[in-house]
């Protein structure tokens, strides 16, 4: 056994694996490469957090303008701090994407990813204790309707990338418009209920499919490790062009 293969036993055995990168090992440079291929050239980050697929996405090359979208107050600060030097990264001012203007209530989880607007329930927080909710916080709803032509206009090529735990319906419901003149769509869908009254992959897939958009690649993002079962995955999803 050479000195590489040595290398790469011992990592295992601490749980790590080093492996060659490539649209199979990595979904960020598989996201990447679909937005190269379609040729994207804004990005709307709908539940951005701390700005980790705008980073991803620059990382593997993306240079277009990226729109991020957050209402959680700690993660919108760090945001603004991320992208102070990149012009053609823009963070809307603090709010949640919905399908309604007004104020709302977010529950903030532990580990800050898993907040939502909706109620958490027991099969999210047994599989991930850590997203238990801490308090809560009121942000200012927006749809984004509201704001799609401040950010594109006709000749853009759009992909909407929308993570917002459990409330990803509701902002469907807000972006009408948006469906329409936009190119691409990367939803989180979860495969079993993990918050209160939300709506599950094959209910988004079917209102997706009725707009013409066809699943392109499923990339999975929860999953629990006592049981090996995927909670949820990232669906990304190109709009067909008519016949």
């Amino acid at each position: 056994m050479n000195s590489i293969d040595l290398i790469k036993q011992a990592l295992r055995k601490a749980g790590w694996q080093v492996s060659r990168l490539t649209t199979t090992s990595s979904f960020a440079l598989q996201t990447a490469k679909v937005v190269e291929s379609n040729h994207i050239d804004v990005v709307l980050d709908i539940g951005a957090n701390t700005g980790q697929f705008g980073n991803e996405l620059r990382a593997f090359g993306y240079k277009g303008k990226l729109v991020s979208f957050e209402p959680l107050p700690d993660a919108h600060q760090a945001l603004l701090d991320l992208t102070k030097h990149d012009e053609h990264w823009h963070v809307h001012p603090r709010c949640a994407v919905g399908s309604n203007t007004g104020c709302i209530q977010i529950n903030v989880a532990g580990n800050s990813v898993s907040s939502s607007i909706l109620p958490m329930l027991d099969k999210h927080l047994n599989s991930a204790p850590q997203s238990k909710y801490t308090h809560t916080i009121d942000a200012d709803m927006i749809t984004l309707d509201s704001v799609y032509t401040q950010y594109c206009c006709n000749d853009d090529t759009v992909l909407i990338k929308i993570d917002t735990q459990g409330y990803e319906w509701q902002v469907l419901d807000g972006a009408s418009a948006a469906l329409k003149a936009c190119k691409g769509l990367m939803i989180e869908l979860s495969l079993v209920p993990l918050y209160e009254n939300q709506r599950l992959w094959f209910d988004i897939h079917e209102r997706l499919k009725t707009l013409n958009f066809e699943l392109y690649s499923l990339q999975p993002v929860f999953i629990d490790d006592e049981t090996g079962r995927t909670l949820q995955i990232d669906g990304i999803f190109i709009k067909q062009q008519n016949d």
